[in-house]
Order: structure tokens, then sequence, then C-alpha cells
């Protein structure tokens, strides 16, 4: 099974910019562990959340032709604790995408409270790791997930 830390789109901006949403829930069983009596989403999520609708964006820029994977966390910056209940809004805008890799800079907010500053990059790595071998297929953006991306993105959103 694969993990899905956003719950839809809400905007999106084919090679420039994507806006998640991630609603945090007490049926989430991660939260019943991390702070026993005082549940609330832990930051390594939070950065996965980012990474994933990042690494979307990212794909989705190359027509999810690349097998585009998280290279480097340059910047994780909190601001505030996240509870059940609480809404996220993750957005991510591209500062640089290159045949070899892409560089992010994303915000995490809660109605009108800054979050988290997070800054990401993506290799492309069919591109970037010379003379080492991948599977033909894209096991990033497999049909599986293709599959389950439509249910997130709006229909006219190329590529998919």
């Amino acid at each position: 099974m694969r993990w899905i830390w956003i719950d839809k789109f809400i905007e999106f901006e084919p090679g420039r910019r994507a806006v998640a949403v991630k609603n945090v829930t007490m049926a989430e069983e991660h939260l019943h562990d991390h702070f026993p009596g005082y549940p609330t989403m832990p930051a390594s999520l939070m950065i996965e959340g980012m990474a994933q609708t990042s690494g979307i964006l990212v794909g989705q820029a190359r027509n999810f032709e690349e097998k585009v994977i998280l290279a480097k966390v340059a910047k994780a910056e909190f601001h505030e604790i996240v509870r059940p209940g609480d809404q996220l809004l993750l957005e991510a805008v591209i500062d640089n995408i290159a045949p070899e890799a892409a560089t992010i800079s994303g915000v995490i907010r809660c109605e009108d409270r800054l979050v988290a500053e997070i800054s990401l990059m993506f290799s492309h790595i069919d591109k970037n790791l010379a003379g080492m071998e991948f599977p033909e297929e894209n096991f990033v953006f497999n049909a599986q997930f293709m599959t389950l991306l439509k249910c997130y993105l709006p229909s006219d959103t190329p590529g998919t």
C-alpha cells in the first residue's frame, strides 16, 4: 500500500504551483502514539505531505515521464503545532526545474497561521545518476499511482 499524505488538490498550475489539502484526524493511527494525551501531527509527516505535493507538481511538469525522487530537504522550519481537527494547506512553488533536478519552496498553513516553511530538491534519476541502471517502467508514477492521482488532480490537468 502506498501512503498518501494529502487529501486533494484545490489549486494546480501545471509547471508552476500547487496547493493541496491535508485534513488531520484522530482516525489516523500515528496520532494515537505521538504524544499520548496530546496528539500532534509529526513534523516528518508534514514534510512528506509537502514532498508528495511537490513531487506530483514536478512530475507533472515533465508529463510524469521522469522518475522523480526526493533528494534533499534543504529547509524545514516549523512555527506551529498541528492537532486533530486542523486542516492544512500545503502550497508548493517550483523555483527551478532542469533536466536533472528541480527545487521547490513550500509553505504549510492552518487557517491564517503559518505552520511551516519547507524547501525541497528533487532528482530526475534517469537524467541525473549516470551509469546507474533503473527499470524502464516508472516505479514512482506507476499505473496504480496514476489511477489514484486522477482522483486528486483537476480533470483538465495535462499528463493525467
